[in-house]
C-alpha cells in the first residue's frame, strides 16, 4: 500500500503541509489512495520526490521543476547550466557579503563601534582601524594586544571622545614645547613623554618604560608613524623618541 504522508515527510525532512501543497499543484501527486481517500506514495513517487528535492536545493522555482520533470522536450542540462551560472553569481554575492560582515566584525572587535558619522565626529579624517590588520599580525599573540582589544571593545562613543580630547590636548602642549625650543631630554619634554606612556597604559594596555622606549623607536623607524607625528609638527617624531628614551632612562635610574 506504499507510504503515508507522515512517513514520506519523515523520510524527506519536509512537512506534511508541503506534500499536500505539492499534490494540489500537481508537482508530486501520490500514486495511490486508500479506501478512505488517504494519500499513499509509491516507489516511483519517492523517486520523483528525490528529483524535486534536488532541483529545489539548486534553487529552481517549483514551476520550473515541474517542467523539467514532465516536459519530454525540456533539456535538463541546459537548465542546469543556467542554474550553475545563477549559483556562481550568488556565491560571489555571498562572498562579498561575508567580507563586509568580516570587516564589520573586525571594526567591532577593534572597539570601533561607531557609525561613519560618529567616527568623523570623534576622529576627523583619521581612521583608528587603519592599521588593525597589521597590528594583529605584529602583536596579535601578545598579552598587551589582547588587553588592548578587551578594553577597546567596551568603549562607547563618549569614551572615544574623551580619549581623543586627551590626545589633542597633549599634542597641543607638545608642539608648543617644541616651538619654545625645549630639548627632548629636558624635564618638560620628559614629563610629556611620561604623560604619553600613561595615556597608553590607561586606555589600552600596561606600557612600562622599556616598552615605551620600543614604541618611540618605532615612531621614527616606521615611515607611516613618522609621517603622522611629523604632520603635527616637523621633527616631532624624532623629538618624541628622544624624550621617551630620556624618560625611560629616568625611570631606570
Amino acid at each position: 500500500m506504499g507510504w503515508s504522508v507522515g512517513q514520506v515527510a519523515g523520510f524527506a525532512g519536509i512537512t506534511v503541509r508541503t506534500l499536500h501543497h505539492w499534490d494540489e499543484i500537481g508537482l508530486l501527486v501520490p500514486g495511490e489512495r486508500t479506501h478512505a481517500g488517504h494519500r499513499r506514495y509509491t516507489d516511483a513517487d519517492l523517486d520523483r520526490l528525490q528529483r524535486v528535492l534536488f532541483f529545489r536545493e539548486l534553487g529552481f522555482p517549483l514551476d520550473e521543476v515541474a517542467v523539467l520533470l514532465d516536459d519530454p522536450t525540456a533539456d535538463p542540462r541546459a537548465h542546469l547550466r543556467r542554474q550553475h551560472e545563477l549559483l556562481t553569481a550568488r556565491i560571489e554575492r555571498l562572498r562579498q557579503m561575508a567580507e563586509a560582515v568580516e570587516h564589520a566584525m573586525e571594526a567591532r572587535r577593534m572597539g570601533i563601534n561607531l557609525t561613519p558619522e560618529e567616527r568623523f565626529e570623534v576622529f576627523g579624517d583619521k581612521d583608528p582601524g587603519q592599521y588593525a590588520e597589521e597590528a594583529e599580525q605584529r602583536w596579535g599573540g601578545t598579552a598587551s594586544y589582547a588587553e588592548s582589544q578587551r578594553r577597546a571593545a567596551r568603549y562607547t562613543k563618549e569614551d572615544w571622545k574623551r580619549l581623543q580630547a586627551e590626545v589633542d590636548d597633549w599634542t597641543g602642549r607638545y608642539t608648543a614645547l617644541m616651538a619654545a625650543g625645549e630639548a627632548p631630554a629636558g624635564r618638560a619634554a620628559m614629563d610629556l613623554a611620561e604623560e604619553h606612556r600613561l595615556h597608553i597604559s590607561r586606555w589600552f594596555y600596561d606600557c612600562p618604560p622599556a616598552m615605551h622606549r620600543c614604541l618611540g623607536d618605532m615612531y621614527v623607524a616606521d615611515e607611516r608613524f613618522k609621517a603622522f607625528y611629523d604632520s603635527l609638527r616637523d621633527g616631532l617624531a624624532e623629538h618624541l623618541r628622544e624624550a621617551i628614551a630620556a624618560n625611560a632612562d629616568r625611570h631606570e635610574a
